[in-house]
């Protein structure tokens, strides 16, 4: 049933607020002159312009960076770090600076644990490898942490984001850390003192911050290294054990001999981040509050021991599942950018990713027909077919939608559908002539003319995305809807009436009625009912849809929306 309310309200209030802690801050730093296109994309860049002149460093290129994983299946937050920094170089770009976001990936990291869902498929004698040396249990890419980094980098491909790649694997075998891990191995002793005052953890005033990958059992974790050569490049180690995630991972007892300079080892990531920094130049990194920890001890350490003042930060918080559980790729609740693609288009998951950066969420499946009838409203705003009161938020909601194009946003408007509606027609169409039943419905709703085909190429994939949730769910999920209590009353007198009116005028005289004994402008009225209903504000003529939905389900949707009170 197709009956719930998309929050439309709630859109304008979210769009209004959306990164609004963190852009007071940057306001207060800035003139109050609109910046750029008025986001807050907009607003960091020109932080990052005007800290970058202050140090005095090069400006001709400026580097974002994001991390990619490569332990298990990629997760939606995993792309909002992807498209936050892209838009934050993107930004850079309007404001006339070359800007390249760089994607690096942790695939010479060690699996930690089998992610949930993956216990069948031989993962778990690998725990603690690293992820580059464990087989693909698919049998599709070169090794696990192929095959895991590969599903992020279809998402940003799919999105139209740009990068550049690095693999952790091939830097290490490449050398391109080696100038800073030979400086952070030869200052260890003041790494294990910065780690010990930030987080009060003493392992790295006793072991240096670097894995050897063990020449004999080939673990990485189990390792640790207590003596640096920087005349000869070589470590010696112990393969000694680690407890990771409550499991101890027995070392095999070797003591060995590691060349840096092989690519078979790893600085800890406290101390990784810095030298990638530092090697490959960003200047800005968001990153969520999980590692804040580890955020701050590789500033200092790009700070007092690699001399390269760190880059800019943003901070976020996570995703949660509808259970108030962080998505996570171990945990097993991973909802991947692939299942958003199925059922929703990329520029709506770029919208849940930039219309907000700070603050947790909630999100599952169930939202995406929501953020695609908001991105609808977004693209009415850009278009001006929608006129807000504030200049300033118009401009940012135009900046916004923008950003969701990747600065490359059509020429016209789409013809807009609400998704709720197509799912309907989708489920209710004939098998073998589901496109003319849909043509014809949609022409009588007034969405096409009398005669025109569906050949509006957004139109098309939206049947596709209404196909694919038609097929996967019974019925799109359905939120409060807030009623005065003149709507509710309204709500009530259309109740005991509806069943009343036999047809699609009477019906539309049942609406009008019970509007106007409840002094209720009747158009205000029509908007509530097409929010439960539809999700949107608007949508056909509700005396003939009500009818096609049935007056039974229609009655069923005002009761919940009213017992929601």
């Amino acid at each position: 049933m197709f009956n719930w309310q998309n929050g439309i309200k709630r859109f304008f209030i979210t769009m209004h607020r959306y990164c609004v802690d963190g852009r007071k801050k940057l306001i207060e730093e800035t003139t109050s002159t609109t910046i750029g296109h008025g986001t807050w994309y907009d607003m960091m860049a020109q932080k990052i312009i005007e800290r970058e002149k202050q140090l005095g460093r090069d400006m001709s290129l400026l580097r974002t960076e994001m991390g990619l994983g490569a332990s298990g299946f990629p997760h939606i937050g995993s792309l909002g770090d992807a498209a936050r920094s892209n838009a934050v170089s993107a930004a850079l770009k309007n404001l006339g600076y070359n800007s390249e976001l760089i994607a690096y990936c942790d695939d010479q990291d060690g699996l930690r644990k089998v992610p949930a869902g993956l216990t069948n498929v031989g993962l778990a004698k690998y725990v603690g490898y690293p992820v580059s040396n464990i087989p693909d249990p698919f049998s599709c890419h070169e090794s696990y942490g192929k095959h895991m980094s590969s599903l992020l980098l279809d998402a940003l491909d799919k999105c139209g984001i740009q990068y550049k790649y690095y693999s952790a694997n091939e830097v290490y075998k490449k050398g391109l850390l080696l100038k800073e891990i030979r400086n952070i191995l030869s200052n260890a002793q003041k790494v294990g003192q910065i780690v010990k005052e930030e987080v009060g953890q003493e392992t790295y005033t006793e072991v240096l911050p670097y894995f050897a990958i063990c020449e004999k059992c080939g673990h990485l974790y189990t390792t640790k290294v207590y003596n640096f050569d920087n005349k000869t490049d070589k470590i010696l180690y112990k393969c000694d054990g680690l407890e990771i995630k409550s499991k101890m991972i027995t070392g095999c007892g070797h003591k060995g001999e590691l060349d840096i300079k092989s690519g078979n080892g790893k600085l800890t990531w406290k101390s990784e981040f810095a030298a990638r920094w530092r090697a490959l130049d960003i200047r800005f990194e968001a990153y969520g509050k999980d590692i804040a920890d580890s955020v701050r001890i590789n500033d200092r350490i790009s700070r007092e021991v690699l001399t390269f003042e760190p880059p800019s930060h943003a901070k976020y918080e996570m995703f949660l599942d509808k259970g108030g559980k962080k998505i996570s790729k171990s945990a097993g609740n991973v909802f991947t950018p692939q299942v958003w693609f199925n059922y929703g288009s990329p520029q709506s998951i770029l919208l849940l990713m930039l219309k907000r950066f700070v603050g947790t969420r909630s999100i599952d499946v169930s939202d995406i027909p929501l953020y695609m009838n908001e991105f609808d409203v977004l693209e009415d705003v850009y278009f001006d077919k929608k006129q807000l009161l504030n200049q300033k938020e118009t401009m940012r909601l135009k900046g916004l939608y923008q950003y969701c194009w990747l600065m490359k946003p059509p020429e016209k408007p789409s013809i807009h559908v609400p998704y709720n509606l197509l799912a309907f027609l989708v489920k209710m169409a004939p098998i073998d002539c589901l496109n003319d039943y849909i043509t014809e419905k949609l022409q009588t709703y007034g969405y096409l003319q009398k005669n025109q085909k569906i050949d509006d190429t957004n139109l098309i994939q939206r049947i596709e995305y209404a196909k694919n949730w038609s097929r996967d769910f019974e019925e799109i999920k359905e939120t409060v809807v807030v009623l005065n209590p003149e709507a509710k009353q309204a709500t009530f007198d259309l109740l005991k009436n509806l069943f009343t009116a036999d047809d699609p005028d009477k019906i539309q005289n049942v609406i009008f009625n019970a509007a106007k004994n409840n002094g209720l402008k009747p158009s205000d009225f029509f908007k509530i009912l097409y929010s439960i209903l539809l999700g949107a504000p608007q949508g056909p003529r509700l005396g003939p849809y009500i009818l096609a939905m049935g007056k039974q389900n229609v009655s069923k949707a005002l009761e919940r929306a009213l017992n929601k009170q």
